[in-house]
């Protein structure tokens, strides 16, 4: 039997290498716009991000999956006792039911918490954060699928493309950029954007020219309501470097920034500042007891928290 499984192992590399040239593209497109949620799901809830990238590039053909397209499914997981939207893939059987979401973001947070709620799992959160073999075994032998080569699948995908240099995150992108020489994409890279986390926020970085309407196909949320988030109108052109979340703001910055105040330098406006901390423009005004028509000069100082 363990040379049978070694010899299918063997088997599966070596379909996988054939296959690198043609998929890679997408895989990595998939990975660079994923990263950072995956860190920011391991870093709450302790499954690895190789796993979570892993498992997602899996599960949904790197989004390209009808499950993904039609239900923002990402982790094929299935209604069980899902109280929420539905949708229906054949699978183990004809038409059986999926749970559906509104974004990417909520399958990656429902995922989380699938993971760490459900008792046939506990025993993969005794495991070290870096023992993706680990996991991907465990994964199977608690049933998440019925595929008998599924833990191997999964490894090889953490191989091939390196996702376990992620496991060892201690914050998002800037811990990625600092210590395995991977590049941020420049926002005139004409791939998937890249979705950071900050402030109990996602966000990503706006190219030149791009519009809500362009953004909305991608991320797979309104251009009414992406224009909402970031309080401008939807019918604006976007400029390069642009802060664009994907969810409605907090009121006010991350407590780190309880006692530090922002000074105002060249450039900066009330809008662009409640950007940067990713926070409500109107909470920026009142926490500062100024009204909408007060004109910031450089040197003044605002209260962010």
């Amino acid at each position: 039997m363990r040379k049978i499984c070694i010899f299918l192992y063997a088997l599966l590399l070596c379909l996988s290498s054939y296959g690198q040239a043609r998929r890679n593209t997408l895989y990595q497109q998939y990975i660079n716009q994923y990263k950072d949620l995956a860190i920011q799901q391991m870093l709450r809830y302790r499954i690895p991000a190789s796993i979570t990238l892993a498992q997602g590039l899996l599960e949904s053909g790197a989004g390209r999956s009808d499950l993904a397209i039609k239900g923002n499914n990402h982790f094929g997981i299935k209604c069980h006792d899902w109280t929420g939207a539905t949708t229906y893939h054949d699978d183990d059987l004809r038409q059986e039911c999926f749970r559906a979401y509104n974004t990417v973001l909520e399958s990656y947070e429902d995922h989380s918490r699938f993971l760490s709620t459900k008792p046939r799992y506990r025993k993969l959160f005794s495991l070290s954060q870096t023992d993706y073999r680990g996991w991907a075994h465990g994964l199977k032998a608690a049933g998440y699928a019925t595929n008998p080569q599924y833990a191997y699948k999964l490894i090889n995908i953490i191989e091939l493309y390196g996702l376990d240099q992620y496991d060892r995150a201690k914050t998002y992108d800037r811990y990625i950029a600092r210590h395995s020489g991977t590049e941020r994409i420049s926002p005139d890279n004409p791939t998937l954007h890249p979705i950071y986390y900050f402030n109990k926020n996602y966000y990503i970085y706006a190219r030149e020219g791009e519009t809500f309407k362009m953004l909305s196909k991608e991320i797979g949320i309104s251009a009414r309501k992406l224009a909402k988030y970031n309080e401008r109108d939807k019918r604006e052109t976007l400029h390069k470097g642009d802060i664009i979340y994907l969810k409605k703001k907090q009121k006010r910055a991350p407590k780190e920034f309880k006692h530090r105040p922002h000074v105002v330098k060249a450039g900066d406006s009330m809008y662009l500042i409640a950007q940067k901390y990713g926070m409500r423009l109107e909470s920026l005004y009142k926490k500062n007891g100024l009204g909408p028509d007060y004109q910031i000069r450089v040197g003044d100082t605002l209260r962010v928290r």
